[in-house]
């Protein structure tokens, strides 16, 4: 039990954050909040008008924002699956021993390492149909009949988009899941071995269940961030309505329309929407893992 004196200081010792929070995240978002129940615009050229939860029904009724909603669950849903299989598998391998772990553990966090709007510009370049590394190397290989216009084909786009969003951070899922690794005792997998189970089996049986925490946490961390993903789609496709997010589309609502009322409200939309998913996780697989 925690004395008194302790609950003190445990809030003396925690109120400045909150103070800094409050100040950085509270008033703006009280603010998006506030004009998500107006009309207006955000050069103010005509007086707000209250409209109540007009904003909100909009929402249901608009089908730019269904599209921005289901390319934002697409890309979340494969982004996630495929950097939690590749990142897995990735800090399997780096947390055996072998000769030149470490500089391979330093080599695979370059694409992390590289800012986003970079790594997005880069690829752009790379995916070209005209001077594309990808595409001149793939003709010359055999790999490809003939030059692929990536980015301009809308079957294409979203997968490629979601292919540079997969290269860029399936590093820090690697890095997350290493870190889960390395707090299994090794013992576990010594008196595993003695009694005969096999590689398959001890990862079903230890590694799996006591990595699960780690887990959780990096879906968590990569679901909020690819439910609110921006800079790789917008520079990579801009607002193309085959790709934009709800992130890409609020953008356009706020800056390109100056929509003021409308945009709070899809911001409000976004917030609520990751609330949902990570009370899902915490539901399903969060509670019992985080024990």
């Amino acid at each position: 039990m925690l004395t008194l004196r302790q609950v003190r200081l445990a809030w003396i010792l925690v109120l400045p954050t909150l103070l800094v929070v409050v100040l950085v995240a509270g008033y703006p978002l009280a603010q998006v909040f506030y004009w998500s129940f107006f009309k207006a615009d955000i050069a103010f050229v005509e007086p707000p008008e209250f409209v109540g939860l007009e904003n909100y029904a909009y929402l249901f009724q608009d089908p730019d924002f269904r599209q921005a909603l289901w390319n934002t669950l697409k890309f979340t849903v494969v982004s996630v699956s495929l950097e939690t299989v590749l990142g897995l598998a990735i800090a399997l391998i780096i947390h055996s021993n072998f000769r030149g772990r470490g500089l391979v553990r330093t080599a695979i966090l370059i694409p992390w390492a590289i800012p986003t709007v970079v790594s997005a510009k880069m690829w752009q370049w790379m995916l070209n149909d005209v001077y594309g590394v990808i595409n001149v190397l793939g003709v010359k290989l055999g790999l490809l009949s003939q030059k692929v216009a990536f980015l301009a084909r809308p079957e294409l786009l979203l997968p490629s988009i979601i292919a540079v969003d997969v290269w860029k951070t399936t590093p820090f899922m690697a890095l997350l899941l290493l870190a889960g690794l390395q707090m299994i005792p090794e013992e576990l997998y010594e008196a595993a071995s003695i009694d005969g189970a096999s590689r398959w089996q001890q990862f079903w049986s230890i590694t799996l269940p006591l990595l699960t925490p780690a887990l959780v946490v990096a879906l968590i961390f990569r679901t909020l961030d690819a439910l609110r993903v921006f800079d790789v789609v917008f520079v990579m496709s801009g607002v193309n309505p085959a790709t934009r997010t709800l992130a890409v589309y609020n953008r356009q609502t706020l800056v390109d329309f100056q929509d003021l009322g409308y945009g709070s409200a899809i911001s409000v939309a976004i917030l609520v929407i990751i609330f949902a998913f990570v009370l899902l996780y915490m539901r399903t697989v969060g509670k019992e893992a985080l024990k």
